[in-house]
Order: structure tokens, then sequence, then C-alpha cells
């Protein structure tokens, strides 16, 4: 850990950041050269950022580990932010006060971008394995699927019934195809059943309205079965439990709705119905001049397909940093979210670009080069960290 100084000590503003991952990196990073005599501090657990989006790769060995959790000395040593290694507790004073486990901190100003927390209240999901809770999961589950003879492989997920776009369904399809193609690869496939399972009869529809007819047309084409449209009441020793029925399985991945991250008990910012941070179109917490909220934490006003992704976080904080510079100024927020989806669904030998915006939806077919590209940007993306 660096410890802070007194702000006593210190003339220019204190502008902190809560958390590592994509939305705080890059809120960190545009402080930093929009105010380059201020004091920027990120307060997290690991000064590391793992790259969710190549997680998919990890069960096929393409890539490893290391290869996904990028250490941020280095980074944080160029750029000149302070790191304080803790965990927050919660924050008071509309902001300006951060409890964590290595002392109270001070702000002049405050960006929040630590991400959410998966809904864990189904009985039994700890039967299941959730794959965006980090690398360990993710190896584990590639070990037991590489240790199976044959059996039943049940993949779905769920939502925030109360905060619609929280959820993360697009790192799913990619691990049902990614498998997919994976077992074909080793001769295994025929030893295996693929079921898809989710609670909506129309999967995919945040992505664009055509999306779930391609991804059930795909599934259809590589033999996968699917139960939809039947909430998920909870799993049980290698079972899937639905509302109208339970299938056995031998190896569940389940990504869940999420919410906010637990410390917003223990603070006064304002909560959505689905306990995110509540924020303007600006990125500013509603009613806390000076405080932001960028990616999973927060609950944000536009479309209702707004995703819960990590290209949607970097524009959330790159808008929260803009306002914040300009609140500091003593000028009214001009930047303003701009709502915009774009992912590549990847099947480990091809990828199928999806781009949504206010303009309407851009849907190609899967591509070979489209993995590529998507290996090429997670190399050009890493970069600026490394």
């Amino acid at each position: 850990m660096t410890s802070p100084s007194p702000l006593t000590s210190f003339t220019a503003p204190t502008l902190q950041v809560i958390g590592s991952g994509f939305a705080a990196l890059t809120a960190a990073k545009h402080l930093r050269r929009l105010q380059p005599q201020t004091r920027v501090q990120v307060i997290s657990p690991r000064n590391e950022l793992v790259y969710y989006p190549s997680l998919i790769w990890l069960p096929a060995g393409l890539r490893q580990p290391a290869d996904v959790v990028i250490p941020l000395a280095n980074f944080f040593a160029r750029q000149q932010i302070e790191w304080i290694e803790a965990n927050v507790i919660g924050v008071s004073a509309g902001g300006r006060t951060v409890e964590t486990s290595a002392g109270t901190l001070h702000n002049d100003g405050l960006i929040i971008a630590s991400g959410g927390r998966f809904i864990k209240k189904l009985p039994g999901i700890e039967q299941a394995f959730t794959p965006c809770e980090g690398v360990h999961s993710v190896v584990t589950f590639s070990e037991k699927l590489a240790q199976l003879k044959g059996g039943t492989l049940a993949i779905g997920f769920g939502g925030n019934p109360n905060e619609p776009s929280a959820m993360r369904g697009g790192p799913i399809f990619e691990f049902l195809f990614g498998i997919d193609t994976l077992l074909r690869r080793q001769g295994r496939r025929d030893q295996f059943k693929l079921v898809f399972f989710n609670p909506a009869a129309e999967p995919g529809k945040r992505l664009g309205d055509k999306v779930p007819q391609k991804m059930l047309s795909m599934m259809a084409e590589r033999d996968i079965a699917t139960k939809l449209g039947q909430k998920i009441m909870g799993f049980g020793s290698n079972q899937v439990q639905l509302a109208n029925e339970s299938f056995s399985a031998d190896l569940i991945l389940f990504m869940p709705g999420m919410t906010g991250p637990s410390w917003l008990s223990n603070s006064d910012l304002p909560l959505s119905a689905g306990g995110m941070i509540t924020a303007d179109e600006f990125t500013q917490v509603v009613d806390c001049p000076g405080t932001y909220v960028a990616g999973d934490s927060g609950s944000f006003p536009g479309p209702e397909w707004q995703p819960k992704q990590a290209h949607a976080a970097d524009i959330q904080a790159k808008t929260a940093a803009i306002n914040l510079a300009s609140y500091l100024k003593g000028q009214t927020a001009q930047a303003k979210i701009k709502h915009e989806l774009i992912c590549i669904v990847d099947t480990l030998d091809k990828g199928m670009l999806i781009k949504r915006s206010d303009k309407g939806t851009l849907m190609l077919p899967p591509l070979r080069i489209m993995h590529y590209a998507k290996r090429l940007f997670e190399k050009l993306y890493l970069r600026q960290y490394r």
C-alpha cells in the first residue's frame, strides 16, 4: 500500500476513484490528463486488472490465467497515480468521505467504478460456476470439464428484475458456443449434451431485435438444447431447477443478475430499485455534486437496451472524468453518456460483430476474421496498462 498524505499537506485537489477495473482505470487515466496538477488516487484491494472478455478462452487454453491478469504498478507509476490498497466499507458526506479498511479518506471529487455484485440468492447456487467472478472460477470449471468423459453441461444466465440492464448474457453465449467448438475439436462433442437455459423467451434481445433468432438458430445448428421462458428456481446437486421442470447436469455454468456493491448499505448515496447507484445523464450521482459513477455499479437513464459491458463502462468513465474536471472549475457539466453497445460474440473459431445505438442495430454473420479482430483488440487495449 502507498500511504496517502493528509489533505492538509497537499494543496492541490484530491480526486479519488474506487475500483481498478475497466471504468476505474479509464476514469483515472482521463482525470490525470484533464487535471495534471491534481492528486489522483485509486482505491482497490489489488493493483491488477482482470481482462474479463478473454476468460472465454481459458477452457480451450487459448489464454492462460497470467495472460488475463495485468499488474498495474507500472501503469500507476507512469501516470503518477497513487494506489491505495484497501476495501471500501462505506461512502458518506455525499461522496466526500470514503471509509476503507485502511482508514478514513477524504476527497474533493469522487468517481465510483467499483463494479457490481452478482445476486447469489437462488437456493443451491453454490453448485454453479459463475464465470465473471474471476479467473479461479473459470479455471476450476475448465479443469472439471477436461476431466469429464461425457454428460450434460447446463449453461445459462439470469437478471435483476428491478434493474433490467444488470445482466451479463454476452459472455455466456460465448462460453456456450466456445465449449461446443472445443468439444468438437477434441472429438468429444457426441459424448456431451449441451443445454442453454434462460428465463426469457427471447434471450439476447437487448443486443438487438434479431439477435435472439440468430442465437437460437446457431444453437439448433450445433444441437444445443434450450430451456426458455421459465423462472429459474434454484440448483441441486447436479441439477437445474426451473419453474415447470428440473433437469440433470454434470456441470453448471450460470451468470446471475447483478446489483450494487455490498458497501452501499453503509452509504448515504441514492439507490435504484435494483440496488445500483442512481445517476443522471452526466454520470453524476443524483443530488451529490462532485460525485460520479461509471460501470456496473451505476443505474443510468437511457434506452432499455443499455448494456453492462466494458465498452459502455469506458464511455461512462470518460464522461465522468470530463464532468468532474468541469465541476472543479466551477463549470456546468456538458458531457453526456453516449449509449452504445459493441461486442464480438466469439465462438472460439469465429466471431459475430454486434453494434447497437440509437440509430439501430448492425449484426454481421459469424466470420473468422472477427475472432482475430477480438484478439487484436485485446492486445491493443491492454498495451496501455502493461
